[in-house]
């Protein structure tokens, strides 16, 4: 039974996993936006305190504002009470300034919706696919069955890995993510991880000499400020794309389904076209904000909403907050397809908005498609198990039963 915080917010710890399963999120974000929307949170264990903002209008400006708060010293959590990310400077995520934006640019060139149109159709066929089998299975685990499969699929397509590797590469990811799930200890994932470094350091050796028409070819061969990217560069991006291009879309499936079973007026409502793809696809987006947190460090002294936050302060965003702030969405506890606008920040915002975000649309926009065509009933086939996380939300499992359509619609 989840707590309703009706204890003292000093009293919440934020980066305790199990926060996020014992109490009710909606009463604790509705109860820090009012009462505390700049919190100081207090130290935990050997870590400094830190900012939460919670607020959609202060998370959008931090978010926005690289002059005063960098991502080169952690934009997580869990690296930024560390003290910074071994990636800073080489990873575009945990990269700011210059050479940011120039690597950003790079990489954009196959990220534009005409580039990726064939991926986009691959991403389209494939789950079509893979939704007309599971429709004639008694009951299946639509986590790691469907939404596991799709986004790492089409993240390989658009890195090139080649075919035969990818049941390599989708085994190594599922390991590096398994600590969130307790699968596996946190030894287990980081051995997983560094192996998937390891794999695209060869890969982007080879692409060195023999470049194709993927995104590892175009950092291999790329060139910034006269000089070509470093192994590091090239390796780190790539490990961010399978991490980023992964979790968002994965997790908005998941929860996607799980929003239908909970609000069955919204699913009949997806079926019957009374609303769109597109505003079904955002709202999803907003409802399940799969990735709960960023984070920044001040590098000068701001005052946000009459708080003083120092050079060197860890500040954290929260996008769970900010997605059912009532100063910015009518009715933002209630799960509404139709809804317009909405000006989620799931995907952040300013210059370090998600370069997946066209693709992660794309493929939750054909989920929601597939199962519209195909699917007539959704069930509960077990019980659904949450990720324990205090930066991811959603499920590691998700058992269901589909009932299939007589007669499903050309896709």
């Amino acid at each position: 039974m989840h707590d309703t915080v009706t204890t003292d917010l000093d009293a919440l710890d934020l980066t305790d996993p199990r926060t996020y399963l014992t109490v009710d999120e909606d009463v604790m974000w509705r109860r820090l936006r009012t009462e505390r929307p700049v919190h100081w949170h207090r130290p935990v264990g050997d870590g400094p305190g830190f900012w939460v903002l919670s607020r959609h209008r202060d998370v959008m400006a931090v978010y926005k504002d690289d002059t005063s708060f960098t991502s080169e010293r952690g934009n997580v959590l869990a690296t930024l009470l560390k003290g910074g990310d071994s990636a800073a400077g080489k990873m575009l995520a945990v990269t700011d300034g210059h050479r940011h934006a120039a690597v950003r640019t790079l990489m954009l060139r196959s990220f534009g919706p005409r580039m990726l149109a064939s991926v986009v159709d691959g991403v389209r066929a494939r789950t079509d696919r893979l939704l007309a089998e599971m429709v004639e299975r008694e009951r299946f685990d639509f986590a790691t069955e469907v939404a596991e499969q799709i986004p790492i699929a089409t993240i390989c397509d658009l890195l090139g890995v080649p075919l035969g590797d990818r049941r390599y590469l989708l085994g190594l990811n599922q390991q590096a993510l398994s600590s969130t799930t307790g699968e596996h200890t946190e030894l287990d994932s980081l051995t997983a991880r560094n192996d998937i470094l390891m794999y695209f350091s060869e890969l982007a050796s080879h692409r060195r000499e023999s470049p194709s028409d993927d995104v590892i070819s175009v950092l291999a061969s790329g060139v910034v400020d006269g000089e070509p990217l470093s192994d590091a560069e090239i390796v780190l991006n790539c490990y961010s794309l399978i991490l980023g291009g992964d979790e968002t879309s994965r997790l908005s499936m998941i929860g996607a389904v799980a929003a239908f079973l909970d609000h069955p007026e919204q699913w009949d409502a997806l079926k019957s076209g009374r609303v769109t793809l597109e505003s079904a696809v955002e709202e999803v987006l907003r409802w399940v904000t799969p990735t709960m947190h960023f984070g920044r460090r001040a590098v000068a002294d701001v005052v946000v909403d009459g708080e003083l936050i120092e050079a060197g302060d860890v500040v954290t965003l929260w996008n769970t907050s900010a997605n059912r702030d009532e100063e910015v969405f009518d009715r933002p506890g209630q799960f509404d397809l139709g809804r317009t606008p909405n000006k989620h920040l799931t995907f952040g915002y300013g210059p370090h908005f998600c370069i997946g975000a066209f693709l992660g649309r794309a493929e939750l926009h054909a989920v929601l498609d597939t199962l519209r065509r195909r699917v007539a009933g959704i069930e509960r086939a077990g019980e659904a198990n949450r990720l324990h996380s205090n930066f991811l939300r959603g499920y590691a499992r998700f058992p269901v039963s589909f009932t299939a359509e007589p007669s499903p619609n050309p896709a």
